[in-house]
């Protein structure tokens, strides 16, 4: 069930609020277990079958979090970690089994030769986040970050239906607690009026600026996969066309996420804050799925290492930790391309810092023309790392690229939507996002530092009559607009 359909905005979301809140007036227990069900039912939607295995992993991490923590009570250093090996080994086996073995069963075959057909596995929708979720959880319990083992709570926590399919990767300790609250099984008014508005101002992203960008997308990236040469022209309008519908889409997805689980009164963490106004590649991560950034940091870069063992190291570990978070993204030789391409972004990045410390220059501070040039050069980066991450494949991304530097010629041929390009980008560099307009009222866990209250009085949402038409504008062209239930560019991954 898509968050932009009309199944889901008239029928299932309602239905879910209503029913929860009736039933949290008089058991905090059975709402909570319905909030379970209607999750899984959601999850269902898209295929029955997967809810099995769905449920088998919630159960199997359970258990082996259980066995965690009194292994932790009782002082058991070493049962503690054998058992945290073995149930992050197991996670990954099954991550592994479901997402890559095609990959690298195609690819071994290939390389040796061999003439094999192998029968396509069907990937679960949403396993690399509830594998993500529940692998954090098994290693926050062996930190003692995790103490709450209420069933009917984690079960929740892992299938909460506003993250379950594209993110955010959640956290047990900033979750679970809320689950507890007494207030949250109460219908809160104003939490409803700011959830509302932020699922608006996402699904308005989606259907009005992100899908509008896929008919100047999916043409050329196709016309070049099967082997036409593309002009300077087109591939530019591809590559931006497509950088700016992954960018609202995400965006609006995010949004959309954040403002449903606020009807329920549940703060999600923080997943997108405008990343192409970053002023270099390191702040673009603090910025672009922050959540699975954080993961990445915390559980694999840090335990490889992180900066403590020398910059050689620290550069190996960013390298790692960057190839294997592009082929979480998907099983293919493009998705570890880019992220080896970000991995040596990061690198370049950090050497550049160390440069400038050493020549005693200030990095929090710079001119208006340092950080506008230092926005386009981490942007134009970014883009030609999209195009890669998009291709079907790395020679169909290596043909465009090449187009994109005028090795094929400067020709001006072939479509390039310049107004809505212009449009978007002036959209994603100069208005507030929707962590700023919602700002006085919390709208999610900050996980990364930044003054989201400062720049943007002028524009701060409030109740009020001219914000209720504004958002009912943005409702009313997002609704007419049609059915069509695009999904979201994220749940492929």
């Amino acid at each position: 069930m898509l968050f932009n359909s009309f199944e889901f905005i008239f029928i299932f979301l309602p239905v879910v609020l209503y029913v929860f809140f009736k039933l949290g007036r008089y058991n905090q227990h059975i709402a909570a277990a319905w909030l379970g069900a209607a999750s899984l039912f959601f999850y269902a939607w898209w295929n029955p079958i997967y809810v099995s295995l769905l449920m088998a992993s919630i159960i199997f991490n359970y258990i082996i979090g259980i066995c965690i923590a009194n292994f932790f009570t009782l002082n058991n250093i070493k049962l503690r970690k054998l058992t945290l090996f073995f149930g992050v080994v197991s996670n990954i086996i099954l991550l592994g089994y479901f997402k890559y073995f095609n990959f690298f069963a195609t690819s071994l075959t290939t390389s040796l030769g061999i003439n094999y057909q192998i029968n396509t596995i069907i990937l679960p929708l949403g396993i690399s986040f509830f594998t993500f979720t529940q692998i954090a959880f098994l290693v926050d319990v062996s930190r003692g970050l995790a103490r709450e083992f209420n069933l009917i709570h984690y079960i929740v926590f892992v299938t909460y239906f506003p993250h379950l399919i594209a993110g955010p990767v959640l956290h047990h300790k900033e979750m679970m607690p809320q689950f507890q609250k007494k207030d949250i099984y109460s219908f809160n008014y104003q939490c409803f009026a700011i959830g509302l508005t932020i699922f608006i101002i996402g699904l308005f992203k989606k259907v009005m600026l992100a899908d509008e960008m896929i008919k100047y997308v999916k043409p050329v990236f196709e016309s070049a996969a099967n082997g036409n040469t593309l002009s300077f022209k087109e591939s530019w309008g591809a590559a931006l066309s497509y950088t700016l519908q992954l960018y609202f889409d995400f965006s609006g997805y995010s949004d959309m996420a954040i403002g449903i689980s606020r009807m329920f009164g549940i703060i999600l963490p923080l997943n997108f804050n405008s990343p192409y106004k970053a002023v270099n590649i390191i702040d673009f991560w603090r910025r672009w799925h922050m959540t699975l950034s954080r993961f990445l940091r915390d559980y694999l870069y840090i335990p490889l290492g992180g900066n403590r063992k020398g910059v050689l190291r620290k550069h190996v570990n960013l390298m790692t930790t960057m190839v294997l978070g592009g082929l979480w993204h998907g099983a293919g030789w493009n998705f570890v391309v880019w992220g080896g391409l970000h991995g040596l972004y990061l690198i370049i990045n950090h050497l550049w810092h160390g440069i400038r410390n050493k020549l005693g220059h200030d990095l929090n501070k710079s001119s208006f023309v340092g950080r506008l040039s230092s926005c386009f050069i981490t942007f134009i980066a970014v883009v030609f790392a999209w195009v890669i991450f998009r291709a079907d494949n790395i020679q169909t991304g290596f043909s465009i690229t090449e187009s994109m530097l005028g090795i094929n010629g400067f020709g001006f041929t072939g479509r390039f939507q310049l107004s809505m390009i212009g449009k978007l980008l002036l959209i994603a560099w100069l208005l507030p996002n929707t962590q700023q307009i919602m700002a006085k009222y919390e709208p999610a866990f900050i996980i990364y530092e930044k003054d989201f209250s400062s720049t943007v009085k002028w524009f701060e949402w409030r109740p009020s009559l001219i914000w209720m038409i504004l958002i009912f504008i943005l409702a009313s062209q997002s609704i007419l607009k049609g059915d069509d239930s695009s999904e979201f560019l994220y749940f492929q991954f």
